[in-house]
C-alpha cells in the first residue's frame, strides 16, 4: 500500500455532506415516528444463513456481493447487505409474535461488494421501515404514504423529477402461473439470454424481468405479463392500493416489469426513481413480504416495508444546512487566556459556536477569524481585563463597542 486511504467503495463525510446526511436521517426518523413507527437497531453482522435463506441463491447479493467471513469459532458471518432480513430475524428470535402489529424504523450502514460508481458504494447507509403482522392493503398504504411524505418533505418532488412506480407480483398462486408462462416463453430463447438469465430461468425466471442486459431487455419486451396470470384476490388487493393512492392524490406510474431483486416479495412492490442521479436512479424501494418470516423458520406472519439509500438521497436533495457563524474570541493580553476560556465555555453553554484565537499578530488573528466565517470577534486585552467588559467587533461592518458579559451573551445569541 503506497499511501494510507479508505478502502475502495467507501467514503468519508465532512462538514456540509455530514450535515446533509444527518438531516436526512433525522427527517426520516421524525416522520416515521409521526406515522407510529419506533426505532430499532440490529447487529451489523448476522449468521450468513439469515441472508442466504431469504434473499435467494440466484440474487446478485448472495451470489456476488455479500461480505461473508468465518470468525475464530468457525461460524460463517455476513456484514448485512440490507435491513429487512435482520429485522425479521430479530422478530423471530425475540419471540414477538404476540406483539403484532409492529411498526419499526431503522437506520445504519450496509455492505455489498459492488463496482463503485455514482450512487453505489460498498459501504452505504439505509433508512427503512417495516410493518410486521398486518395483512390487509391498508398497511401497504401506511408505508407508501410515509415514504411519499418523507421524500416530499425532503424536497425531492419540487423539481418534478421523482416518480413512484408500482407493480403487483401477486400471491403464490399467481406467481406460479406466471412462472410457467415465462419458462414456456424463454426456454426456446435460452441461447439468446445472458449467462445470469440462463441461470435464473432454471431457478427463478421472474428475475429475468429485472435484467439490465440489453439483449435480455429486447426479449422481455414481448414476454408475458404478470397481469395475465393474476387471480382475483391479487387483482383486488392491488386495485385497492391504486384506488386509495389516487384518492390521496399521490401520483404513481405502473411498471409491469418491476419485480424487485429479492425472493421474499409478494403482491405490491414499488420504487421511487429520481432522474437527476444517473443510472442508479432508484432512491427508495420496497414491497410486501408475506412469507419471509416463515421462510426463516418463524410463523406465517406478513410484513411490508421499504428502504432508501441515504447516499442516493444526498445526491438528489438540494438541502443546504443552516449554520450559524461562529464567534472568534481573540485574547491579546498576557493573562487573558483563562478569561477567554471561560467566555468561550459560557457562549457554548448558550448554544453559540465560539472559537479562541490566541496566536499570531492582530492582522493574522483577524484573518483566522475571517477563515472561520466569524461574524463577530470578541477582543480581550488589558483594558478589558481591568474593566471586566469586552470589546465586541462586528467584522462585516467594521464597527465595535464595549459591552458587559450579560449584554454580550444576549447579543451573540443571534
Amino acid at each position: 500500500m503506497s499511501k494510507l486511504q479508505s478502502p475502495r467503495g467507501t467514503h468519508d463525510l465532512f462538514a456540509e455532506d455530514q450535515q446533509k446526511f444527518d438531516h436526512i436521517n433525522a427527517l426520516a426518523k421524525k416522520i416515521s415516528q409521526d406515522f407510529g413507527f419506533s426505532q430499532v437497531s440490529t447487529p451489523i453482522f448476522e449468521f450468513s444463513g439469515v441472508f442466504q435463506k431469504t434473499l435467494g441463491d440466484t440474487s446478485d447479493i448472495v451470489s456476488k456481493e455479500m461480505y461473508e467471513f468465518k470468525d475464530r469459532g468457525g461460524e460463517s458471518l455476513t456484514l448485512r447487505p440490507e435491513g429487512t432480513a435482520g429485522i425479521a430475524r430479530a422478530f423471530i428470535s425475540n419471540g414477538l409474535t404476540r406483539n403484532i402489529p409492529l411498526k419499526w424504523f431503522y437506520a445504519g450502514p450496509m455492505f455489498r461488494y459492488e463496482r463503485p460508481q455514482k450512487g453505489r458504494t460498498r459501504q452505504f447507509h439505509q433508512i427503512g421501515v417495516e410493518l410486521i403482522g398486518a395483512k390487509d392493503y391498508k398497511s401497504d398504504i401506511d408505508v407508501i404514504t410515509l415514504s411519499y411524505h418523507f421524500l416530499k418533505e425532503l424536497g425531492l418532488y419540487d423539481k418534478g423529477n421523482t416518480v413512484l412506480e408500482l407493480n403487483s407480483i401477486g400471491d403464490n398462486e399467481s406467481r406460479q402461473n406466471f412462472r410457467k408462462k415465462l419458462v414456456d416463453y424463454f426456454t426456446p430463447l435460452k441461447t439468446e439470454l445472458s449467462e445470469d438469465s440462463k441461470t435464473r430461468l432454471d431457478v427463478n425466471p421472474l428475475r429475468i424481468l429485472d435484467s439490465k442486459d440489453p439483449g435480455d431487455q429486447k426479449l422481455i419486451e414481448a414476454a408475458p405479463t404478470l397481469a395475465e396470470s393474476m387471480n382475483d384476490e391479487s387483482k383486488h388487493f392491488y386495485d385497492n392500493i391504486k384506488n386509495t393512492l389516487q384518492s390521496l392524490n399521490i401520483p404513481f406510474e405502473e411498471n409491469s416489469n418491476l419485480v424487485r431483486g429479492l425472493d421474499y416479495y409478494s403482491h405490491c412492490v414499488f420504487e421511487y426513481k429520481n432522474s437527476d442521479i444517473g443510472a442508479q436512479s432508484t432512491i427508495l424501494a420496497g414491497g410486501r413480504y408475506d412469507h419471509l418470516i416463515k421462510m426463516m423458520g418463524g410463523p406465517e406472519i406478513p410484513g411490508v416495508g421499504w428502504a432508501a439509500g441515504v447516499e442516493r438521497l444526498m445526491l438528489s436533495s438540494d438541502f443546504q444546512g443552516e449554520t450559524k457563524p461562529p464567534v472568534a474570541i481573540i485574547t491579546i493580553a498576557e493573562n487573558s487566556e483563562p478569561v477567554g476560556i471561560q467566555l468561550c465555555y459560557k457562549l457554548r453553554e448558550q448554544k453559540v459556536q465560539a472559537e479562541i484565537i490566541d496566536s499570531g499578530n492582530m492582522s493574522k488573528r483577524f484573518k483566522k477569524a475571517d477563515k472561520l466565517g466569524a461574524k463577530y470577534a470578541v477582543i480581550i486585552g488589558d483594558d478589558e481585563l481591568k474593566s471586566n467588559n469586552y470589546c465586541l467587533k462586528d467584522l462585516s461592518k467594521g464597527e465595535q463597542e464595549t459591552i458587559d458579559i450579560t449584554s454580550l451573551i444576549s447579543k451573540l445569541k443571534f
